[in-house]
Parts: C-alpha cells; sequence; structure tokens
C-alpha cells in the first residue's frame, strides 16, 4: 500500500494562480495562513483519516437494531475532525464557524475526498445546507440550526431522489401536508441519500423536497422542509432507515432509503419554490465532487508515479542497467496524463469557487459548474484506469488500492446530476436561458484570460472560435441536444487551456520545470479535442 500524501504544493498553486489570495486576504486569510491551514489539515487527514478508509472498504456498513452503523474508527475520526475544528472551518463567525472562503473550504474538501472519500460523503454536505438555511431559512431557523452544524452535534444530508423520480424531479410524490394547527409532516420515500442514518453526529439534519401541490403542478409544487432526525430532545421523527445500498464503492459511506412516515418538517423558503432553494446547495455540491474526481486522478496519479519509480523493468540500451518503469516511453506518457487531468481539473474548479466567492456572476457560474462537474469526474476515472494499467497486474490487486479509486470514483460521473444531463443544459439551456447570458458571460471570461497574457494564444483563439460557431450553431438548432456532448467537450478544453495559456508567463522558474510536462499536455488535449469536435460536426 502507498500512504496517501495530500498535494499541499499543487494546491497552493492553484489557489495562487486563480486569483485566489485577493479574495482570501480580504476574509483575513492570507496566502501564508492559507498554507498554514492546509499543512495543518493535511498533517490531520494523513494521520487520522487516511488509515480508516482501506478498512473502512473493507468493513462497510451495516443496519443494527433500525440504525446504520459506520465502520470501526470512523466515529474516533469524526470527533477529532469536530474537536480540531474542521466541522466549522466554513460556517459564519456569528455561528460559531470560522468563515473560511470558498477556495480554502474547497481544498479542505479535496484533501478529505483523496484521504477518504466515504467519510467526506459523510461530512461534506454540512457547507451547502448551512448555506442554504442562512439565505432561505427564518431568522429562528438560522439561530436554531447553524450552530449545531457548526458544533459537529448534526450533519446533514439532501434528500431528493425517489425510486421513480431520479433526473426527472417533477415526478416526486413525497407529500408535504399541513395540520390544522399550522405545522407540516411529510411522507413518502427516498432512495440514495448518503448519511441518511450514521452513528457519528448526535442528530441529522434532512433537507427535503416534497411536494405541497398537485402533481400536475410538476416542479413549481414542490417545497423544500427542515426535517430534523429527532422531533424532541431524545424522540426519534418518523423516519426509517429501510435499506442501505450494496454498492460497487463507497463501501463506509452509507446511502440509504429512507421512509417518512408523517415526519414533523418545516418548510425552508417559499411555498412552492423548493426547486429553486434547492439549487443553492446543490451547485455548490456539483463543484464539490468536481474536487472529488480531481482528489481521485490525484491519488490514482500518486500510486501509479510511487509505482513507476520503483518498478523495475527492461534495462537501458546503453548502460544495460535495470530502469524503473516510469522511464520506458508509454509509462511516462501515462504518468504525464495522469497529471494533466488532476492538474486542469482543479485549475478549473479552483477559478470557479473564487469567482463563486465574489458574488458578482451567478450567470457565469452557471456555465462552469456543470463544466467543472464533468470534466473533473470524468479526468477522476480515466486518472484510476491508467493507473491501473501502469501497475500491472498489481493495479488488478487490493494490494496498492487504485482499484478502491476506481470504484470510489465511477459515481462521481452519477450523482448530482450526470455528466450527460449536464451537457444537455450546456447546450439546451445555457446558450437560451435570459438570452444566453451564460454562455455570453464565459466568452468574456476566456476572451479576458487569452487578452491577459504575453504567452502564445493561438490554440486558445483557435478554441475559443470554434466553441463560438458552435453556440452559433446550437442557438439556431432545433436539435441542441446532437451537439450536447461535442460542447460539452469543447467547452472544458476551451476553459482550461485558456487557464493555463494565461497563466504560462507568469510561472517562476521552479515551477516552470514542474509543469512544463503538464503544460505540454494541455496544449495537445486542447488540440486533439478541437480535431476530434471538428470531425464529429463535420459527419452529422
Amino acid at each position: 500500500m502507498i500512504p496517501f500524501k495530500a498535494p499541499i504544493d499543487d494546491i497552493l498553486f492553484a489557489l495562487s494562480v486563480t486569483g485566489d489570495e485577493n479574495r482570501a486576504a480580504e476574509h483575513g486569510f492570507d496566502a501564508e495562513i492559507t498554507r498554514e491551514i492546509l499543512d495543518h489539515f493535511a498533517r490531520f487527514a494523513e494521520d487520522v483519516i487516511a488509515p480508516i478508509d482501506e478498512p473502512g472498504d473493507q468493513e462497510g456498513c451495516r443496519i443494527e437494531n433500525g440504525r446504520v452503523r459506520m465502520p470501526s474508527g470512523f466515529s474516533n475520526a469524526y470527533q477529532s475532525y469536530v474537536e480540531q475544528g474542521w466541522q466549522s472551518i466554513s460556517l459564519a463567525g456569528e455561528f460559531g464557524g470560522q468563515g473560511a472562503p470558498a477556495t480554502v473550504c474547497g481544498a479542505i474538501s479535496e484533501i478529505l475526498a483523496g484521504a477518504c472519500h466515504s467519510f467526506q460523503m459523510v461530512t461534506g454536505l454540512v457547507p451547502g445546507a448551512a448555506r442554504l438555511i442562512a439565505q432561505f431559512g427564518t431568522d429562528d431557523q438560522r439561530q436554531t440550526w447553524l450552530p449545531k452544524l457548526a458544533s459537529g452535534s448534526h450533519l446533514a444530508t439532501m434528500c431528493l431522489t425517489e425510486p421513480q423520480a431520479g433526473s426527472d424531479l417533477s415526478d416526486i410524490r413525497t407529500v408535504a401536508s399541513q395540520q390544522d394547527d399550522g405545522s407540516w409532516v411529510l411522507t413518502g420515500e427516498k432512495i440514495f441519500i448518503s448519511g441518511g442514518d450514521q452513528d457519528l453526529s448526535d442528530e441529522i439534519v434532512h433537507l427535503v423536497l416534497a411536494r405541497t401541490g398537485t402533481r400536475e403542478d410538476g416542479v413549481r409544487g414542490l417545497t423544500l422542509f427542515l426535517c430534523p432526525s429527532h422531533s424532541g430532545e431524545k424522540e426519534r421523527n418518523a423516519i426509517t432507515v429501510t435499506r442501505i445500498e450494496e454498492k460497487m464503492g463507497l463501501h463506509a459511506s452509507p446511502t440509504c432509503q429512507l421512509a417518512f412516515d408523517g415526519a414533523t418538517a418545516t418548510p425552508i423558503g417559499p411555498i412552492g419554490k423548493g426547486l429553486m432553494c434547492m439549487f443553492t446547495m446543490m451547485n455548490h455540491a456539483r463543484l464539490d465532487v468536481a474536487l472529488q474526481g480531481v482528489a481521485h486522478a490525484t491519488r490514482a496519479h500518486h500510486i501509479a508515479q510511487s509505482y513507476a519509480a520503483d518498478r523495475k523493468q527492461g534495462r537501458d540500451r546503453n548502460t544495460g542497467q535495470p530502469i524503473s518503469i516510469d522511464q520506458h516511453h508509454d509509462v511516462a506518457r501515462m504518468l504525464a496524463r495522469q497529471d494533466m487531468l488532476a492538474m486542469v481539473g482543479r485549475l478549473m474548479a479552483y477559478k470557479t469557487f473564487a469567482l463563486m466567492e465574489t458574488g458578482t456572476n451567478s450567470d457565469l457560474i452557471e456555465f462552469l459548474t456543470p463544466i467543472c462537474k464533468s470534466f473533473c469526474t470524468d479526468a477522476g476515472v480515466e486518472a484510476a484506469q491508467i493507473g491501473i494499467q501502469v501497475l500491472g497486474g498489481y493495479g488488478y490487486l487490493r494490494e496498492y488500492r487504485v482499484e478502491q479509486t476506481l470504484r470510489d470514483a465511477r459515481i462521481c460521473q452519477i450523482y448530482e446530476g450526470t455528466n450527460g444531463i449536464h451537457a444537455l443544459t450546456l447546450a439546451g439551456r445555457l446558450t437560451r436561458h435570459k438570452d444566453g447570458a451564460s454562455a455570453k458571460a464565459f466568452e468574456a471570461l476566456i476572451s479576458d484570460l487569452i487578452a491577459g497574457t504575453s504567452s502564445d494564444t493561438e490554440l486558445a483563439k483557435q478554441l475559443l472560435a470554434y466553441w463560438q460557431q458552435m453556440t452559433s450553431e446550437i442557438i439556431a438548432s432545433d436539435t441542441p441536444e446532437r451537439y450536447a456532448q461535442d460542447y460539452m467537450q469543447i467547452s472544458a478544453a476551451t476553459y482550461g487551456v485558456a487557464l493555463w495559456t494565461e497563466l504560462a508567463d507568469r510561472l517562476s522558474p521552479d515551477q516552470t520545470g514542474r509543469y512544463e510536462k503538464c503544460l505540454a499536455q494541455v496544449m495537445e488535449w486542447g488540440a486533439v479535442t478541437l480535431a476530434c469536435s471538428t470531425a464529429n460536426i463535420a459527419h452529422r
């Protein structure tokens, strides 16, 4: 087994070149303090969280007397996580949090996912839930629930999916009924609920999308509810875990089916506007999933690189001495590809988090979020596949755990909106909505990135020109879905190449040495994507 190592230098590099330092300083976090925070968390993740990952994967979760039991070691790890204040770092200071900027919180989330994705799954919805309650909750709800999330006594879930309503939430059947005294109760079933029950926190805050209107109202009849796991000081609410799913990966994260049988709840936000409220949590969650993909790509690269540096196979042509396999061209090519996938995804995600932190361009964030989610999660799976190939037969075994990386990474392409649906959203809605405001904001961002550099911008300009052409064709088309996959790929390449082109002339000599191969891989990826997309569209 190759121990987990947090990629602190690469994360700090990404933060520094995506414009985060100024924003961080405004929040009291300059570059030096940010490094100190991340160094401290990296040690914690490496020493406390990473060691529970493999045994947790092997032991899994179970139901005992109607309650979920987490694998051995998870409860102690969570207590340490809370005691050190990591649970509250993203929450506002007035509620017991530390108010760290989104990019710093994203970095912590990336490290945590790399150390143990299952642990991150159970704890990782707190920032989004807190943001949602802060924005849409009443004063009483904010004062009641945000301190509990900050203290670690409560964790959060997001309850959307039902057996018949996955990607199409208009068919949700969980019903919210208002009682004579004005209170509300929920009745129905939810599936695929990460951390739907667990024995880490004392209680859970379930955020539930339920129907307050008729079935014919579709999504306009949905309202968001806060449904606590306990209805009294010790009395459990009418919520039952009916099943834990048996999954390909994330064995230490309980994916639950929940039955709500008249569970007491309170609305958050306006009645009938539940989907709008939930998107506050979902957009953050999608960027968090993007960083899960980055974490898996990074972990796969670290395993493969470490193994390849030690594994001797073949001999040097000149000296006749045995050489490590990282000296073979094909293996070196694969390692460079892994590194590029992780670094491009990281830059995309942190740039988007930094832009989100400004709170000034929601249209741009709407366009960048599906690009980040799709590219980064595809990258995590591809890098894991490459890792298995580099290790050969050992990659197929459990010993080096790159097979677990693949198993855990695979769900990221599915949850929080499948990557295919995000491609349809990008081409079908975001090129037209509000007169194409999101697409126009993306075009302006790429133009600014290219204009602000003295590096070779030829490929970046070609990608932007082709993206503009494709956008125009999509807007004029009655069938934008025909372009969706190619449009997602060309949009990601346009974004990634523009980011690397802009930073190329700002690299210090030591950074140039570290990222030279990565930059070359980025340009190759951009050129190949452009050629493939051009060929695909030409044959339609």
